[in-house]
């Protein structure tokens, strides 16, 4: 039986996922708030990307205790993360623990929140640049597809469900791929944007290199501390964990 995805925190990426992966013929519910809900269920979700726009009109609605839960359903979460507990408990109480579940966010705690409330968990490293625009219009970045999205089972591992998913996102125009260990390279991807407010806070083109270097090494220093593996920057640039060329650059968006 085909997945049905539910977009739970349809924002920027959410809405990204969920537009591409409803184009692709998979089912898909959008779970949104205020007028951008408003705004979906109007009109329809607007997806601009560098190749075309995409006009759909995706099933959208308020809450998990409106969606109808079935046993082909994945739960992607794409909320922030300092909404991310209440919106794991309302998911627990609207759809069980069996629920699989998918956080696609930058953070690296919803994976463990969640695994204290549903059996099956997953995770994301997410490498894809979109932009929320206004109520119903989502900006995708991402030449010649959606982007990467690099998936594996929480805290380790791999199974059939997270191959399907991954070979659905693949469908869908992304760069779909499963990582047995996949925090690892979480982990890494929250080294590497440690920099991303730099053109903010100092301006476009300031020298900040020794800056960067600097909170990478302090960072790097409390991961060991704190027994925390990442992938280094040399099996990045050697495209590793599943061949994935030189991932080590660039941006790569996802909820906090």
């Amino acid at each position: 039986m085909p997945n049905r995805y539910v977009i739970y925190g349809a924002g920027g990426i959410g809405c990204a996922i969920g537009a591409r992966l409803f184009a692709s013929g998979r089912e898909v519910v959008l779970i949104a708030r205020g007028p951008h809900l408003d705004a979906i269920r109007e009109r329809g979700l607007t997806l601009k990307t560098p190749a075309d726009t995409l006009e759909l009109r995706i099933p959208a609605v308020a809450s998990p205790h409106e969606v109808d839960f079935r046993e082909d359903d994945v739960v992607f979460l794409t909320m922030r993360s300092q909404d991310c507990t209440d919106a794991l408990d309302e998911l627990r109480l609207a759809g069980g623990a069996d629920l699989p579940v998918v956080c696609t966010q930058n953070g690296i705690e919803n994976e463990r929140m969640a695994l204290r409330r549903f059996a099956r968990v997953y995770a994301v490293e997410v490498l894809v640049a979109t932009s929320f625009v206004e109520p119903g219009l989502v900006l995708s970045y991402d030449k010649g597809g959606g982007g990467t999205l690099v998936l594996g089972r929480y805290p380790e591992g791999a199974d059939d469900l997270v191959r399907s998913i991954a070979a659905d996102l693949t469908a869908a125009g992304f760069r779909g791929e499963v990582e047995e260990q996949v925090m690892r390279w979480k982990h890494h991807k929250l080294i590497r944007n440690l920099g991303a407010a730099f053109p903010a806070v100092f301006g476009p083109g300031a020298d900040t290199v020794a800056l960067r270097a600097n909170l990478e090494a302090e960072t790097e220093a409390v991961f060991a501390a704190a027994g925390i593996d990442y992938a280094s920057k040399e099996e990045s640039a050697a495209g590793g964990g599943g061949g994935r060329g030189g991932r080590g650059g660039g941006g790569g968006g996802g909820g906090g």
